[in-house]
């Protein structure tokens, strides 16, 4: 049943997108340790100040900008290991605890015991608990198997065995004591892993083609690019104290949700120069939603790393760093248009003009490279999906033995949470897919298992209203009981995103079905965990938002019943080959209440 569009709005409790979705700091090779550049002549000021450096707003407007100034982020990781290590978690200063222990991927978790009505109505440290969410960033998704078996080791070890695939291609691990990290730390480094700037107001894990350099339908390969920025630019000060955080993607192909990043190179064959990479920017969720924009321009794959830096030197410089809540690049692309921040971009820091090039052709429906598909080598990969990402230390572990067994050594991660095993010769197949079947990750899940994802939520992180990853895994299990018999009318996957609260980690508003979390009235007039609905959003030919039915919430108790009716509805209304988001623009209300 529905619940009453009465219940208490839990929007305003959410007002940061730094959701599950902070002697020398860890540094890749190639990073500096300068400070940011000396400010540009003030320009003369028009209208209401909103802190951009480049027009002479060096004063910190608000409490983060402030933490930032009073001691450079990076730094806090030699306090981490003199310190708060030896000294435990009570030692911790709230400044860097709350903020700067998020350059090093390190966010607190939230204690046991504090119901999604609590959220945003009690004091921070008193959801804070003693132990701490760890992101672990792959950049471009790529692990060793060696790497996928050292962080499933430390899970068992350091994390009681939680590890989640999240939609960055990060792994997450939960129940971190702050004792243990520089152990964690050394273990990582030594198979060249890092948490380095997976939080924060910084450059954040880089997204790649989880198939890249062995997929027939890429135009280019972007792994060298990504690999050239990480060790340029990971670990750089100079580019670690951004507005706000910022989301990067990589892909010769349409693979990695480009629309919503922050910055995107795009494979694209260009008429006269050949492949290379389309330049968006300024896409971005949360409460505000937008679609990056296209600045019309070629980049080839040298030119990657570079163009990148300016791009990001615009931001540090031109971004709002007044208000938290307009402090992404989207709300300067929407002021300024994209080409003048092209002109920006290209006059104050590139110092040349970039080619004009053509955009991608948009492709219908999402890439997530499940199943068993072809490599260009002659090879195969198997892509599984945990459920809504959820997996632990020992199934990594299980993973990294059944790749090795089956003559791999690749793995990689999905933007959609998904595991990917590489260069599996013909021979092995039934080998790989029936261990990891064994693990629980069939290489053939159900359509529902395989099209829904969920953010970390109330479970661990403070943000959320309603628990999210339970939820979604109960969730599927029930569609696969209640939809077999309409399983072959369908013949697009229809996606469905849970996320805890607005700041849309889950990417709610590009699936065909998003919930998003609110604290809602029941029947009864209780307060209860339930999701505000969003239908038809998706990304490619189906770039859009979603539609919000005007006060319409449904209980997190009755997700099943209601999934249930909206799917059966589509599948008897829709005509041949309508994809979801098309139906969902022509349905009437009633079919989707």
């Amino acid at each position: 049943m529905a619940a009453s569009s009465g219940a208490p709005s839990s929007e305003k409790a959410a007002t940061s997108e730094e959701s599950y979705a902070e002697t020398t700091p860890l540094r890749h090779p190639g990073a500096t340790e300068d400070a940011p550049p000396k400010p540009k002549p003030a320009r003369a000021r028009k209208g209401k100040a909103e802190g951009q450096w480049a027009l002479g707003y060096r004063e910190p407007l608000n409490k983060n900008e402030q933490s930032k100034k009073d001691d450079h982020p990076l730094n806090v990781r030699a306090r981490i290991e003199n310190i708060y290590a030896h000294r435990g978690f009570d030692s911790i200063d709230p400044a860097d605890l709350r903020g700067r222990f998020r350059w090093m991927g390190l966010y607190t978790q939230r204690a046991e015991g504090f119901p999604g009505t609590d959220t945003g109505h009690v004091d921070e440290e008193l959801l804070d608990a003693s132990h701490f969410m760890m992101r672990v960033r792959v950049d471009g998704g790529g692990l060793t198997t060696e790497q996928l078996r050292v962080v499933g080791e430390i899970s068992q070890t350091f994390a009681r065995d939680t590890a989640d695939v999240t939609d960055r291609e990060n792994i997450q691990m939960h129940w971190i004591r702050v004792e243990d990290v520089p152990e964690i730390w050394r273990r990582l480094e030594a198979v060249n892993l890092s948490t380095t700037e997976a939080c924060g107001d910084c450059p954040r894990v880089v997204l790649g083609s989880p198939v890249a350099g062995i997929s027939a339908d890429e135009i280019i390969d972007g792994t060298p690019a990504i690999d050239e920025i990480v060790e340029r630019f990971i670990g750089d000060k100079s580019l670690a104290n951004l507005p706000r955080k910022f989301k990067t993607a990589i892909s010769g192909q349409q693979d990695v949700a480009h629309e919503v990043n922050d910055v995107s190179f795009v494979g694209v064959d260009h008429p006269e120069h050949g492949p290379g990479f389309d330049l968006h920017v300024g896409g971005g969720l949360s409460t505000n939603p937008k679609l990056a924009v296209r600045l019309g321009a070629w980049v080839p794959l040298d030119e990657v790393a570079d163009v990148w830096q300016a791009v990001v030197q615009v931001f540090r410089d031109y971004g709002y760093r007044r208000l938290r809540t307009r402090a992404r690049i989207k709300f300067l692309i929407a002021d300024w248009g994209p080409e003048k921040f092209r002109q920006v971009m290209e006059d104050e820091y590139l110092h040349r003009k970039l080619v004009d090039g053509p955009p991608p052709p948009d492709i219908a429906g999402t890439i997530d490279h499940v199943g068993i598909h072809d490599q260009v080598d002659g090879n195969h990969y198997v892509g599984v999906a945990p459920p809504a990402g959820r997996t632990s230390g020992s199934t990594l572990v299980g993973v990294a033995k059944a790749a090795e067994e089956a003559g791999s050594s690749r793995v990689r991660l999905t933007p959609y949470q998904k595991i990917v095993v590489l260069d599996v010769p013909s021979e092995k197949l039934d080998g790989l897919t029936a261990a990891l079947d064994h693990l629980g990750l069939p290489a053939r899940p159900t359509p529902w298992r395989r099209a829904t994802m969920a953010c970390t939520g109330l479970e661990f992180c403070k943000l959320a209203f309603v628990d999210t990853k339970n939820r979604a895994g109960e969730l599927v299990e029930e569609l696969d009981r209640r939809l077999a018999d309409v399983q072959d009318a369908l013949e697009h996957p229809v996606s469905i995103h849970l996320n805890g609260c607005p700041n849309s980690c889950a990417r709610v508003q590009v699936a065909d079905i998003g919930l998003k979390g609110q604290i809602v009235n029941d029947a009864e007039g209780n307060p209860a965990a339930g999701f505000q609905v969003h239908l038809g959003g998706g990304l490619g030919l189906d770039a859009g938002f979603g539609r919000k039915l005007r006060g319409h919430k449904v209980l997190s108790a009755d997700l099943g019943d209601y999934v249930e009716r909206v799917v059966r509805n589509y599948a008897e209304g829709h005509e041949s080959g309508e994809r979801f988001a098309q139906w969902v623009v022509r349905a009437e209300e009633a079919q989707l209440s």
